[in-house]
Parts: structure tokens; C-alpha cells; sequence
């Protein structure tokens, strides 16, 4: 009933936020100085923001590089699976292409859309041919596709580099790297050509042993049951996917909000003060980041329920005893992609350590082959975006694709 009592409200409150929405333009509009006006204006902009979508933003990534060096950048999908399509952001370079590295950026399913990767794409783009998971919404996906699991993550995650063909460097961002890891040990295991040359994990929880964070603490506290019962729902009419049982992005969420909620409530005051004040820009600022924010995807409750037990409960792969279709993930297996493993010191969803444990379950790797990199200063959302990831994390990235291209 939880996701029903959800689509109740959403749809009864839907007329009010469109008749704010109507209101805040109709009050915007021209050289409103009347302050009253102005103000309630900026309540009915920021009322009309309080909501959640359930469509992907766009990527909104149209060229790279400079003013006159810019080049287009083209978004294609490449590959179309049931749960995801493999989307390439296709730039218009001619024979120049084909001397940057292909990498294929992991996004996580975890509650919002791939696009939470945009500035990462956009910086990649600078050097490299980027193609993204660019996973679909549960509630979009019929019954009929059936379940998707961890062991069909990993098989969409191997058929998107097949599909881009031998040569692919993948970095994996936050909870993939557990499904980037495995399905590298498995595609080494089995000489696959297009085992990637380089694997990048970034602030993903490998071992979750290690320094445990809010986030473990809560996975371990509850029966893997408490989480079935409580958390899962089937998804209701008049979407594509009804019946789907999935974990409702819109509770994942709400999880997210719970761990900083003054952070968020001082975000909307500060949109309205700004909105009042005419700071247009500042105001913008703000909107993009909680349209992003606000954009939630449903997971498949297989899925959700398989990581909340391997990876947060029993850390299979930690262990050693990850099994893929009946089939031990050996990650002994992987030896000639380099490896880099990326945490941030101030990361409260996946701390300092839990990557980086790559590196040992990873022994077969010459060392040479081998870097880790703390950054400093950076949370969980600062390791892949913002001024240190542009400018300390993303040349160690480059350089670690690039050093093992050849």
C-alpha cells in the first residue's frame, strides 16, 4: 500500500503545484517591484518545486572544450537492454577519435537517474570516448522482462562492453563497484577480449567491514526480511511496470533527505530568499540541483534486496564467496587491468578503506599495475564532482586510463 498511498498523493496534490507554478511565472513576469508580490511569487516558485519526478533530466551535454575549440557532442544509444541502454555521447571528431580511450562510466542504481553523472561525463569528454549505464526506471519496465537481479547487473554491465569492443576502461562510481569488480574477474576468468583494460572504482563499498558508516550500520541492523516486508512495494497503475515489485526511489529518498534534513530545509529558505532578492542566478543554482535531486528511479526489488544481502550484509565478494549464476567470482582472476581505487576522507556513505580493499582481493595484479588515491577535503559526492574532482582526482583517472591504453 505504500507506494499506492504515494500515487494518491502525488496526483491530488499535482493541480496545486501546477496552479503555483502558473502563478510564480504570471507574478515574474515583467519589472515586478512590488515586494509583496515578489514575495509570494517566491513561494510559489519554491512550492511548486517541493515534489518529485520520476522522468530522467536530461544529460544536456551539447559540446566539450572551449568557446572556438569546442566540439559537438552527440547523445546515441549505442545498445538497448531491458533494464538499461548503453548511451554514448558521441563527438563529431573525425579519425582523431580513435585514438582517445573508449570508457565506459558505471552509474549506480541507487534512487536517481545516471544523469547525477553529468559533470563527471562532461569531464571525461575532455579526453576520452564516454559511453554511460544509463539505467531505466522500474516502474517503466513491464512484468513481462521479468526479475533483474545482481547476476543480471553484471550481465548487462558485460554486454554494454562487449558491445563497445575490446580496448574499454570502465570506472564504476559508488555501488556498482562491487558488480564493475565481479564482472572484471569474470570476464578475465573466461579470456574475454573485451575485459576492460583498466578498471577505476570510485568511493564504492567493496568491504563494508571496513570503518562502517550510517549507511552499514542501518543495512546490518534489520533481517534482510525487515527490509522485504517493509520496504518493497508493487508498483501501481497507470505505469508500464505494474506489479513490478521494486524499492520506490521516492524512499530512498526520503533516506537521503533523513541524513542532512537542515542542509535541505536551509536550501529552500535560501532559494526563496533569493528569489526575493532578484538574485536570478544564485536561485538557479539551487533549482538545478534539486531538479536532479528530486528525480528519483525505482529499483527492482531483486536487485535491491541481492546488494542489501551480499554486498551490506554477508560481503560476499569480500570474502571471496560472491557466486554469479552458481558460478565463485574469483577475483584472483584479473591480472593485466591496471586498477585504481579513488576514496574521499570526508565520505559518510562509503568511507575511507571500503574501496580500496580492491586492491588486496585484487592479488594478481602486478603492482606496477596497482594506485589508490585519497582525496582530501571531498565527502561522497565530492570525489566524482566539483572543483577537487576536476582538478586533484581526475588527472590520477586520466593518467591511469591513458598509462594503460597502449
Amino acid at each position: 500500500m505504500l507506494y499506492q498511498a504515494y500515487q494518491l498523493q502525488s496526483d491530488l496534490s499535482a493541480p496545486l503545484r501546477m496552479l503555483s507554478q502558473m502563478g510564480s511565472f504570471l507574478l515574474g513576469q515583467g519589472d515586478n517591484d512590488a515586494g509583496v508580490l515578489r514575495k509570494v511569487g517566491a513561494a510559489l516558485d519554491v512550492f511548486s518545486r517541493l515534489r518529485l519526478t520520476h522522468t530522467r533530466p536530461d544529460y544536456g551535454i551539447c559540446s566539450v572544450g572551449q568557446a572556438q575549440d569546442a566540439v559537438p557532442v552527440v547523445e546515441e544509444v549505442a545498445l538497448t537492454l531491458p533494464f538499461g541502454q548503453l548511451l554514448h555521447f558521441k563527438k563529431s571528431l573525425g579519425a582523431a577519435l580513435d585514438n582517445q580511450p573508449k570508457v565506459l562510466l558505471v552509474a549506480p542504481l541507487s534512487g536517481h537517474f545516471a544523469t547525477l553523472l553529468r559533470e563527471t561525463v562532461r569531464t571525461l569528454l575532455q579526453d576520452h570516448d564516454v559511453y554511460i549505464t544509463d539505467w531505466f526506471n522500474a516502474r517503466d519496465v513491464p512484468l513481462t522482462q521479468g526479475a533483474f537481479g545482481l547476476d543480471d547487473y553484471i550481465d548487462h554491465m558485460i554486454g554494454f562492453m562487449e558491445h563497445i569492443g575490446p580496448g574499454v576502461h570502465v570506472v564504476a562510481v559508488c555501488q556498482p563497484c562491487v558488480a564493475a569488480l565481479a564482472a572484471t574477474a569474470l570476464m578475465a576468468e573466461d579470456d574475454n577480449p573485451c575485459t576492460p583494460r583498466s578498471l577505476t572504482l570510485m568511493a564504492g563499498p567493496v568491504d563494508c567491514r571496513v570503518n562502517p558508516t550510517g549507511v552499514n550500520v542501518l543495512a546490518t541492523s534489520k533481517p534482510i526480511e525487515w527490509f522485504e516486508k517493509n520496504l518493497i512495494s508493487h508498483v501501481p497503475l497507470p505505469h508500464a511496470g505494474f506489479m513490478r515489485r521494486v524499492y520506490p526511489g521516492f524512499v530512498q529518498l526520503s533516506a537521503f533527505l533523513s541524513m542532512n534534513p537542515e542542509r535541505h530545509k536551509q536550501a529552500f529558505k535560501d532559494l526563496y530568499g533569493h528569489l526575493v532578492d532578484g538574485e536570478q542566478d544564485k536561485a538557479q543554482t539551487i533549482k538545478a540541483f534539486y531538479d536532479e535531486y528530486l528525480a528519483v528511479n525505482d529499483l527492482p526489488a531483486e536487485f535491491y534486496l541481492e546488494t542489501i544481502a551480499k554486498v551490506f550484509q554477508t560481503y560476499d565478494l569480500a570474502k571471496g564467496e560472491l557466486m554469479y549464476r552458481g558460478r565463485l567470482v574469483d577475483t584472483k582472476a584479473i591480472r593485466r587491468t591496471a586498477l585504481l581505487t579513488v576514496e574521499g576522507e570526508r565520505d559518510d556513505i562509503c568511507s575511507v578503506g571500503q574501496t580500496v580493499a580492491a586492491q588486496d582481493l585484487c592479488s594478481s595484479i602486478r603492482p606496477y599495475l596497482k594506485n589508490h588515491h585519497v582525496q582530501t577535503g571531498v565527502g561522497h559526492y565530492g570525489v566524482f564532482s566539483g572543483k577537487k574532482w576536476n582538478q586533484q582526482i581526475y588527472p590520477r583517472v586520466r593518467d591511469s586510463i591513458h598509462a594503460s591504453n597502449g
